[in-house]
């Protein structure tokens, strides 16, 4: 049967589609996320997209899945300044690419976390393509469920909202001096102890915040 272009292009999600998407996405943000950072897809690294989403307790979710672009995974990384002697908690780990990458790269251990199978399925067979089997474990879960005790570097790229959920959890579970970094949400009053902003390949504007985990409980 001959497709003409309408029924061609009827079924597919186009750029502008997604534009349209990003634009209104403040719209549904809470007031504590309306004047924060809205990240762009990077479509080069976007290999499908989850109906899933990384899950609280309370059944809401935490936030969309939108992979993070690989060069921002690796300026999280440095930022952390990630050795082989850490281990690398990503809470909603998506594709894999970020515990991948910790362990690819340097030497770390990697740990992803994602309430989505279809997710920790592609994330394990990522790992499997890049040789790091023996250095990741992925688990199908809750974030906010999860113990990140051992963490030693913790990555997030969620939502000011689900940030501050999981705040007072990190902070009662994890170590002084753990790292935590964020890609484009803070943590409300706690003032991190590094922001780095810059401009992707594509020129969107990115910006990661660094916490050096001092110790003391927030709620």
């Amino acid at each position: 049967m001959k497709l003409t272009r309408k029924k061609l292009t009827s079924g597919l999600l186009t750029s502008a589609a997604l534009a349209g998407f990003f634009n209104l996405l403040p719209l549904l943000l809470t007031p504590s996320e309306a004047g924060q950072e809205i990240p762009l897809i990077d479509a080069s690294g976007l290999s499908s997209v989850s109906r899933k989403t990384t899950t609280a307790q309370d059944g809401q979710s935490l936030a969309p899945y939108v992979p993070t672009p690989r060069e921002v995974v690796d300026r999280m990384l440095q930022l952390a300044e990630v050795t082989s002697d850490d281990i690398v908690y990503d809470l909603g780990s998506g594709d894999g690419r970020i515990p991948i990458s910790a362990a690819r790269d340097y030497g770390a251990r990697g740990v992803g976390v994602d309430i989505d199978p279809e997710r920790i399925a592609e994330a394990n067979a990522n790992a499997r393509r890049e040789g790091v089997t023996d250095r990741v474990t992925f688990i199908l879960g809750d974030a906010m469920a999860t113990d990140v005790s051992e963490a030693s570097v913790v990555t997030l790229y969620l939502l000011s909202s689900s940030n501050l959920k999981l705040r007072p959890i990190l902070t009662s579970q994890l170590s002084a001096g753990t790292r935590i970094v964020s890609h484009a949400f803070n943590m409300g009053d706690w003032q991190p102890d590094a922001v780095e902003s810059f401009n992707d390949s594509r020129g969107n504007p990115r910006t990661l915040y660094l916490w050096k985990f001092d110790g003391e409980h927030r709620p």
